[in-house]
């Protein structure tokens, strides 16, 4: 069972367990604002205000990352028995046509994330523009794809619903107009 992906009506459960959970204990989810947690840790209230927090009231949500760094490392090195992603045909077909051969054969594109796609400068822009941007977005729409989509979805904020609909929208055009404009021949 933990070699297989687990079906949507058992994930499912367990997500909204969770986040009833952290509701009645008046915690909020997100990867996001642990990045706030750990700039406060290292000393950037000093330099501005915006972390300036109670960073010992966050420390719960250290352990979200924590766990989830673990749980990823044992996912990937013991209980995925097959490393190939199982994704359409089409869509690897596509993607190799962009110049990714690794598409299908490997969670993260080797041709981006390897160590010698590193010598590639484009591959280097495309990452520090991409990094910003996601930054960037994180912030200005107050959180992340989980915060907003698990928390506050299940908090029913209308501004997580707007943001969630806005990641969708990001999705689809970064997938069908931008991203063949970077990688295409």
């Amino acid at each position: 069972m933990l070699y297989q992906p687990w079906p949507w009506y058992v994930s499912g459960p367990l997500i909204a367990l969770i986040m009833a959970i952290l509701i009645l204990m008046g915690k909020k989810f997100g990867m996001s604002s642990n990045l706030e947690t750990f700039c406060s840790m290292g000393g950037a209230g000093k330099f501005t205000d915006y972390f300036k927090i109670d960073v010992k009231s966050k420390r719960w949500n250290l352990l979200v990352v924590l766990g989830s760094a673990i749980g990823g490392f044992l996912g990937a090195h013991w209980l995925s028995p097959n490393p190939a992603v199982d994704i359409s045909p089409k869509t690897v077909e596509k993607l190799q046509v962009l110049g990714f051969e690794s598409a299908g054969k490997a969670y993260l594109p080797t041709e981006l994330f390897s160590l010698e796609s590193l010598a590639d400068p484009k591959v280097w822009i495309v990452l520090l523009i991409a990094g910003f941007l996601v930054g960037f977005g994180t912030r200005y729409a107050g959180g992340c794809t989980s915060g907003h989509a698990i928390s506050g979805l299940s908090n029913l904020q209308r501004p997580s619903l707007i943001a969630v609909i806005g990641f969708f929208i990001g999705g689809l055009i970064m997938v069908h107009l931008l991203f063949p404009l970077i990688f295409g021949s």
